[in-house]
């Protein structure tokens, strides 16, 4: 790819889509079709700012690709929520839609990305890798339906060989583990726990942490793999610029953070004085709670990519300091 393809990327108004929308502008693309619902809150404030996009409803779809095929295109779109329980809207949204998607590319030779998720691990008993076998993939056990529905459609991939280099389309498939960063405020109680932690450091000098219900894990240690959707947006420019790099591949720091280490970092980075106090995890999150996450990207650096993954202190400190303590908190 080159700054003058054509880029559509769809979910664009959400957290990484928008980012990736600012990225590839200050990379120079300029060709770039922006899909998503902006719905009557403030989720447009996280694309008002772009200069050189194109927008298009969803509905809109189908008629804009039959008039101009992209040269690639970029599948963030979902339903991200992990409790959400309407299994026929997100079967419609997670699966079937990239299913569509993904044919599309594949009839008319496309570059196809997609984001997949960390969440298709499950309680991680299985390991976290990047495999695109499909015994692997159907031995993996999601704890939600979010996850389900994500690894549903890696297993569809598989299946179909669409991860083989010699597949009709080159489809690379990204498992995003816990993305932090501007732009998630409209996701609610489903935004990163360093807004959440700061904003009630601000209004309460309170942060209250989960107890650990995981055998060996002490209160406040349940730990993931915190990664910036900075770099995850750096990671996507990547894959556009090596369309040869096919397969699914984890997205991480390959380093575990403890909660309680994100709640000191952003209690030292707000300057406010806080008590941390644990609390009892609500029962219906029990059993689809993921206690530990950490990213193997040996796969994504054997395919080339050198770029540097940012440690989470340093992450959650210039989060904080260049939004969420500014006046205006959007990129």
């Amino acid at each position: 790819m080159n700054t003058r393809s054509h880029i559509l990327v769809t979910g664009a108004a959400g957290f990484i889509g928008s980012n990736l929308l600012a990225a590839l502008e200050n990379a120079g693309y300029t060709r770039v079709t922006a899909c998503d619902t902006l719905g009557d809150g403030n989720k447009w404030r996280n694309v008002a700012k772009r200069s050189h996009t194109h927008f298009i409803v969803p509905e809109k779809l189908p008629a804009f690709l039959d008039a101009s095929a992209p040269d690639a295109i970029v599948h963030l779109g979902a339903i991200s929520s992990t409790t959400a329980t309407d299994a026929d809207a997100v079967l419609d949204t997670n699966y079937r839609l990239p299913v569509d998607i993904y044919n599309y590319c594949a009839t008319h030779g496309i570059r196809f990305i997609y984001a997949s998720s960390a969440a298709t691990y499950g309680d991680g008993s299985r390991g976290f890798v990047d495999s695109t076998d499909l015994s692997y993939l159907s031995s993996l056990r999601p704890l939600n339906l979010y996850g389900w529905s994500k690894n549903l459609f890696d297993m569809y991939l598989s299946r179909s060989g669409a991860f083989a280099p010699e597949a009709a389309a080159p489809v690379a498939g990204l498992k995003f583990f816990n993305v932090y960063g501007p732009n998630e405020y409209h996701k609610g109680t489903q935004q990163s726990v360093v807004p959440q932690f700061y904003n009630s450091v601000k209004l309460h000098s309170r942060i209250g942490l989960f107890r650990s219900t995981a055998p060996g894990i002490a209160d406040g240690m349940q730990s993931r793999d915190f990664v910036s959707v900075d770099d995850c947006a750096s990671v996507i420019l990547w894959m556009l610029e090596h369309p040869q790099a096919t397969g699914l591949f984890n997205v991480g720091t390959s380093t575990a953070t403890s909660f309680l280490s994100v709640a000191r970092e952003v209690i030292e980075a707000s300057g406010i004085r806080t008590r941390i106090e644990f609390v009892d995890m609500p029962a219906q999150l029990v059993p689809q709670y993921q206690s530990y996450t950490c990213a193997d990207i040996s796969r994504l650096r054997a395919a080339g990519y050198t770029g540097h993954f940012t440690e989470a202190a340093t992450g959650i400190r210039n989060y904080i300091a260049n939004y969420l303590s500014k006046s205006d908190i959007y990129k």
